[in-house]
């Protein structure tokens, strides 16, 4: 009895506890079996199936990260001590006739 070659059932299905690394794995072991083995039509069809199950579940992670990221970095903009700072220590500004007033003390006066 001749042992038959293990079928690539072994891919797991995608669940929302699949780690985004498991199914990126899972993709390419996907993507590599459909370009460097010849498989009958059915078989290509199923893992074309579930490869595009797994491409969705990464898309859904990523995007997740992406919001996340965002919200991290809008709620750091927000609570910036430098932001809070500049808005309480704002830069005095001259007057026309402040800027104009002339200085003895200055040294050099370019007009």
């Amino acid at each position: 009895m001749t042992a038959m070659p293990r079928k690539k059932d072994s891919l797991m299905p995608t669940s929302p506890a699949t780690s985004f690394e498991d199914a990126l794995a899972g993709l390419e072991t996907i993507v590599e079996s459909m370009e460097h083995e010849s498989l009958p039509l059915e078989e290509l069809v199923a893992s074309y199936e579930k490869g595009s199950a797994l491409l969705n579940h990464c898309e859904t992670i990523l995007q997740s990260a992406r919001s996340r990221i965002e919200l991290i970095t809008l709620r750091n903009l927000n609570d910036s001590p430098l932001e809070a700072e500049a808005s309480s220590t704002q830069a005095p500004t001259l007057s026309p006739a402040t800027a104009e007033t002339p200085n003895d003390d200055d040294d050099i006066r370019l007009f």
